[in-house]
């Protein structure tokens, strides 16, 4: 039941000792304005990094081929290392079980047209499971198949800004497009969370732009997602075999690195998670030293409001008021001071990140916040910290004898 006269005398005593309430609520609203702007930039750093890698699966690797540095096995430095399918073909049995999805690229730029429009765009020829890897989203059409494959059809998937460009406000989807003098059928358009760029590119049937451009089986590069069910450390082994196995089939020396060079997001992911693991440590230890020291000040405030008021507490105590509601109206006053402190400090901080947010960016900080979870543990936080600052001070309050407290000068 809602006690008006208990609330009346909290507020009561927190007016007759404002500057003293104000010092220790300030002490809470700074701990929660540090702790709110540190963990909302550490949200910033993430967003950073998933927005780096938030066109690509998290668990690729990508083999890149180049020129061998050193001699090996009678063979000059200097050669140049060319994929060619059957590459693509020993990776996908060799690795089957460790593979989850896996695609050849070959890279062009084309120029593409369409009645009076034109421009050039970078062109990906790549393997269906491409769509899973680069996290390509068709929202009309289809992408490219394995019948596309085995019929080299003279089909493209586009990104929606490509549409834009040559189509202006006319529907691509079944029309044929120009592309360095040969018609090509869209048969899909896509978006990506990559962007722009990513929205400029088209996507071919690697078989087709084999032998249109070229005549040949070369490829440019060999994207894989390895299994989900492997951990960093399982993944990173993944990788250092595929590079031995990779260099063995092409005698590259054990220490050259630059004729086969094997990326696995892995590692950067591992790493990533490491300094975001110890960021949020060094910022829970720093925020939860400062709750701390708030805690202490509201503590230290309320034992001298207590030893203020010896004397109420002994006549409430005559008059027949039992330790417990002593206890209520030490801890309530405390809890209250704490809590509203503490919202004033978060509101604070929030509303420090959100003016300072895009000036961040500079720093590779991107929409700093704090989440509706950290909302709610600050509230649980703050209930317990004013708790446990009006506890000992309400305690001994409690057990104050009347006439020791009436005559306390």
């Amino acid at each position: 039941m809602f006690d008006l006269d208990l609330w009346r005398e909290i507020f009561q005593s927190i007016n007759m000792n404002r500057t003293r309430s104000l010092l220790s609520g300030f002490t809470v609203a700074f701990a929660i304005l540090l702790f709110t702007i540190l963990f909302g930039i550490a949200n910033g750093l993430q967003n950073t990094f998933k927005e780096a890698f938030v066109d690509d699966a998290s668990n690729s690797i990508v083999v890149n081929s180049g020129r061998t540095t050193k001699a090996n096995k009678g063979l000059q430095a200097g050669r140049k290392i060319q994929f060619k399918n059957e590459d693509f073909n020993y990776i996908k049995e060799e690795f089957k079980d460790k593979v989850e999805f896996i695609t050849a690229r070959v890279f062009k730029n084309v120029k593409a047209s369409y009645k009076g429009e034109q421009n050039n765009y970078d062109l990906r020829a790549v393997h269906p499971d491409h769509q899973f890897l680069e996290k390509t989203k068709v929202y009309e059409g289809r992408y490219i198949n394995q019948n596309d494959l085995n019929n080299r059809t003279k089909v493209i998937v586009i990104g929606k800004l490509i549409e834009e460009d040559l189509f202006l406000k006319t529907n691509a989807l079944g029309k044929y497009i120009n592309l360095n003098g040969i018609q090509y059928k869209v048969v899909g358009i896509f978006t990506d969370d990559g962007g722009d760029y990513e929205e400029r590119q088209i996507y071919m049937p690697i078989t087709t732009a084999q032998h249109l451009y070229g005549n040949n089986d070369y490829i440019d590069q060999v994207r894989l997602t390895y299994n989900p069910e492997m951990n960093y450390d399982q993944a990173l082994s993944f990788s250092t075999l595929l590079t031995k196995k990779m260099k063995d089939r092409f005698d590259v020396a054990r220490s050259d690195q630059r004729a086969i060079r094997v990326r696995n997001m892995a590692g950067d992911s591992k790493k990533i998670n490491q300094m975001t693991f110890g960021l949020s440590v060094i910022i829970l230890v720093i925020g939860f030293g400062t709750l701390i020291a708030g805690i202490v000040g509201v503590s230290n405030i309320m034992i001298f409001i207590v030893k203020e008021r010896t004397k109420e507490i002994g006549i409430r105590k005559a008059l027949g008021a039992s330790p417990r509601s002593i206890v209520s109206i030490i801890l309530i006053e405390s809890i209250l001071i704490t809590a509203i402190a503490g919202y004033v400090g978060l509101l604070l901080g929030m509303g420090v990140l959100e003016l300072v947010g895009p000036s961040l960016k500079t720093y590779f900080i991107k929409d700093p916040g704090v989440s509706n979870s950290l909302v709610i543990g600050a509230t649980v936080t703050l209930i317990t910290a004013g708790a446990i600052a009006g506890y000992l001070p309400a305690k001994k309050a409690s057990r104050i004898k009347p006439i020791v407290a009436l005559r306390n000068d």
